[in-house]
């Protein structure tokens, strides 16, 4: 779902303009990279030496943000010659992507006859079916000048001429950090456009280096118009107009839960909503509804009408990724509860942006997986052992602290700490044995799930992830082996801290092995992950899910060993048993798979580093699975003892 596309459903065209700029020297940028494909993909298949690397151009657009654009990557190095021209997998969808982004090139000059013309004769040229690209094709594609044809090449160059010319005419001013243009001669616009950006700025902190919150202000005929994009990453729109002390604001959302939480938060300001409708449109949100509605204001003198602006404005800011925040927090209470945390942070100013950055719900898990004697078991919500009431006052507690961590310029290691210590507080010193193995535990499970993610994500194939996933591995491994020395030193004092101390070294045979096969996911991206395609991916995402169950389960058999005591309940007994059959089945997967990815590599793999640094990688990942079997077996010993009645 475009932004622009709902813009225009919603009415005000004369918003569109820029914005439609803007999207068509994107679609420029887009389409000489197509152009550029096709050349370098006839070179390869006319020399088939080299590999052609084309990731810095296709990066330098925004192909990424619009869809996996790995298959770009890829295309050039699948083309093989064949009689009058090249064989070219990939082709056809590439067309498509062409002819589409000829039309957004082309949008902002509707006016141009002769312009439309061509354009609708390359559009039907590029609609063409099949993998076969002929050398005469790719010489109309390709070429600048072709003596008694058009080209693309050449339409493209004069679009963009034609596009800068326009885009001069419509460049306007900065009002207050809004993009205006065109507003009312008499100045009469300014104090609304004013107030409006006064209320954005007042909150706009709120949402850190999250993209978004965008404005811009025109007039058309007797109304002024303002438009907040808010969220770059949600097809969501809002456009206020302004007509004499009235203002009516237009607002579409695909989230109904998002739309009734902003109705409520502007009724408090005193709009009155009409009815909200169901809008579809066959190239919007992939056909499905999304949610329109219409709120209307009405002030007794512009005094007021500013005011109404300004609030407004200061309420954008906590949209932005508002349902992703709900999704985590009804993970840890009720819906209603998640709501009214959500509320909560928006009347506090700091939002939910600061906490979903910290962490989210994560921050949360793991604060609660590192006290003890309080009652949490795995999958358990914050509200099944703290009231409703508390839980909410906690999370709200949560999200001000991480705002507050956040403004203060703190890591977010510290944000995580004083996340454990509020909780602590919280429960009021109920604690439980185990809670140096279960917080290395979810040291190993954060590891175990950032390396999945990554792997699953084509992390070899972005550079700045893959060295960030392998700093955050190595701080997450640092805390891990703190947590054994605070073990160590707590054993040299209390003898009863030995077997604990013991354990906890075979665990961190775990959490090493896990950063070991980060590090390798880095050293791989560094060196360009040369020929890794999906038959080399593919097992190793599998072996790398494979390794996130095996440590899943680890954290069970912690928590559920924490539990065992004399005369413990049969069913508890029978759980930690069948948690450690799922560990040893695990890890005879692992091997399987280990071995799969190792042939795969071996058949697939000519770059001598790539094949290395792909099996010390899997290498790391099944050692990491040995090291949670052995684990389990000698948590097993200390906790059927503490079942039947040995000290622990």
């Amino acid at each position: 779902m475009d932004k622009e596309q709902v813009l225009a459903a919603l009415g005000p065209s004369s918003l569109l303009r820029p914005a439609a700029v803007r999207e068509a020297l994107r679609a420029n940028d887009r389409l000489k990279l197509a152009l550029g494909l096709l050349q370098a993909a006839a070179q390869h298949a006319q020399a088939p030496g080299a590999a052609v690397d084309l990731s810095r151009e296709i990066a330098a657009t925004d192909m990424g943000v619009l869809e996996d654009a790995r298959w770009l990557r890829e295309l050039p190095n699948l083309a093989e010659t064949e009689p009058g021209g090249i064989h070219l997998p990939g082709l056809e969808r590439l067309r498509a992507r062409m002819k589409a982004d000829l039309a957004l090139l082309a949008a902002p000059l509707e006016g141009e006859a002769a312009a439309a013309h061509r354009v609708a004769d390359w559009r039907e040229r590029l609609g063409r079916a099949g993998e076969h690209l002929s050398w005469q094709e790719l010489d109309a594609l390709a070429a600048v000048h072709r003596e008694g044809s058009d080209t693309l090449h050449q339409l493209v160059m004069d679009l963009h001429k034609a596009l800068n010319k326009l885009a001069s005419s419509l460049s306007g001013h900065d009002l207050s950090g809004a993009h205006a243009w065109q507003l009312a001669p008499d100045g009469s616009d300014v104090p609304l456009v004013e107030a409006f950006m006064r209320g954005l700025h007042r909150t706009a902190a709120a949402k850190l280096d999250h993209p978004g919150l965008d404005t811009s202000a025109t007039r058309d005929g007797d109304t002024l118009l303002i438009q907040n994009d808010i969220g770059t990453n949600d097809a969501h729109v809002l456009v206020l107009q302004v007509r004499d002390l009235g203002i009516t604001l237009t607002y579409s959302d695909l989230h109904r839960r998002r739309f009734a939480w902003f109705q409520q938060a502007l009724a408090a300001l005193g709009a009155s909503w009409g009815e909200v409708h169901a809008r579809e449109a066959p190239t919007l949100n992939a056909g499905k509804a999304f949610q329109v509605g219409v709120a209307s204001f009405q002030a007794p003198d512009r005094a007021v009408l500013c005011t109404q602006l300004e609030g407004v404005a200061a309420r954008i800011v906590f949209l932005i990724d508002w349902n992703r925040a709900r999704k985590q927090l009804v993970q840890l209470v009720g819906k209603q509860v998640a709501a009214q945390v959500l509320e909560s942070a928006a009347q506090a100013g700091c939002g939910h942006v600061a906490w979903l950055q910290a962490g989210g719900a994560r921050l949360v898990w793991d604060a609660m997986a590192a006290q003890s004697d309080t009652g949490f078991r795995l999958g358990e919500r914050l509200d099944d052992v703290l009231t409703a009431e508390a839980a909410g006052d906690f999370l709200a507690a949560v999200l001000d602290l991480a705002w507050k961590s956040m403004q203060a310029g703190q890591p977010a290691l510290m944000v995580g700490d004083e996340v454990r210590l509020l909780l602590a507080r919280t429960l009021a010193g109920r604690r439980r044995g185990f809670e140096l193995l279960q917080e290395h535990a979810a040291l190993c499970h954060a590891l175990a799930s950032a390396l999945h993610e990554g792997i699953l994500h084509d992390v070899l194939h972005d550079t700045k992830h893959a060295r960030r996933l392998a700093l955050r591995a190595r701080d997450w491994e640092h805390q891990a082996d703190a947590v054994v020395s605070r073990c160590r030193e707590e054993a040299a004092r209390a003898p009863r801290w030995q077997p604990v101390a013991l354990l906890l070294q075979t665990a961190d045979d775990i959490a090493d092995a896990l950063e070991e096969a980060a590090f390798g996911l880095g050293a791989l991206a560094e060196c360009g992950a040369r020929g890794w395609t999906r038959a080399v991916s593919d097992p190793l995402q599998a072996l790398a899910a494979a390794v996130l169950d095996a440590v899943q389960d680890h954290v069970r058999a912690v928590e559920v060993a924490a539990h065992l005591e004399p005369g413990s309940a049969v069913q508890e007994q029978q759980e930690y048993l069948d948690t450690l059959w799922r560990v040893q089945q695990g890890e005879r997967t692992c091997d399987q798979l280990h071995r799969a990815f190792r042939v795969a590599a071996a058949r697939e793999l000519d770059h001598a580093a790539s094949l290395q640094l792909g099996n010390e990688i899997a290498s790391a990942l099944e050692l990491a699975s040995d090291a949670v079997l052995s684990f389990a077996w000698r948590l097993r010993e200390q906790a059927l003892r503490s079942a039947a009645g040995a000290t622990r």
